[in-house]
């Protein structure tokens, strides 16, 4: 099964949060650390996972062409780029699979009711004291 990307992700925290991504990194900086500071270093760092991959692979697909001559200083930057890229792709998932489930595990919180208009309970008269059965002297 495939993993969320940071785009699938990014919207699904603006869903839970009701606001654009930028509004929130700029709201969730002003905050203590949180759930919001989590979600959004998450995203981070896949998106920056996602970038990697990008790259390496881009590398890799460069220093193998066909038409490239390949020795032996040739064969230890594939390997280089070969690894680095497999970490890119653990990484990307291990993050993409922690975000969607905490994302999963999150609602967001239903709107607070407003305060409804009807009549308060009448106030209760003060006790009367109890007559004492026998006269006072």
């Amino acid at each position: 099964m495939p993993h969320p990307t940071a785009a699938e992700i990014a919207t699904r925290i603006e869903d839970l949060y009701g606001a654009e991504l930028p509004g929130l990194e700029a709201h969730a900086q002003d905050q203590a650390p949180g759930m919001l500071a989590a979600l959004l270093g998450n995203h981070h760092t896949l998106a920056f996972a996602e970038q990697s991959i990008t790259a390496h692979r881009e590398r890799l697909q460069h220093l193998t062409h066909p038409e490239r001559q390949i020795g032996a200083q040739e064969v230890s930057h594939i390997v280089d780029c070969a690894r680095r890229l497999a970490e890119a792709v653990a990484v990307r998932d291990t993050q993409a699979a922690t975000a969607d489930a905490v994302l999963r595990s999150l609602g967001r919180a239903p709107a607070p009711e407003p305060p409804t208009t009807s009549t308060s309970a009448p106030v209760a008269a003060p006790p009367v004291p109890a007559a004492s059965p026998a006269p006072s002297r």
